[in-house]
């Protein structure tokens, strides 16, 4: 059984190494045309980079939120068990925390991605 599913790795691996360039080699359009295709645009790759740093630091935000929510929902079911409320509060204060290391990496990539693109002179 384990060489039949090594054999049919080997065909399925060998037919997509084979396959590609054949795919690439036919396709006449070349970067230029797939990017104004898209509407990429013509960014700088430092600002494309420093976009996708904040969008990913906007989702650990939103995380560190629902974090404190959770720590709150926590704190007001506990009802009154000082175990319970303890939980808690560890829940509510790695949020903050969170919160403040992710608020702090957001201001120094603003601040590092900025630097680097009116150090070159390409402009915001």
């Amino acid at each position: 059984m384990l060489k039949k599913i090594i054999a049919i790795t080997m065909v399925l691996t060998l037919a997509i190494a084979v396959a590609t360039p054949v795919l690439a080699a036919s396709d006449p359009f070349g970067v230029e045309t797939v990017g104004t295709e898209l509407n990429l645009g013509n960014k700088d790759i430092r600002q494309t980079i420093g976009e996708i740093i904040n969008v990913g630091l906007g989702f650990l935000g939103v995380v560190a939120i629902i974090i404190v929510l959770i720590g709150g929902f926590k704190y007001m079911t506990a009802g009154g068990a000082e175990e319970k409320t303890k939980e808690a509060r560890k829940w509510i204060i790695s949020g903050v925390i969170g919160l403040a290391i992710i608020l702090s990496a957001y201001a120094i990539t603003t601040f590092v991605v900025n630097q680097l693109v009116t150090a070159t002179g390409s402009g915001v």
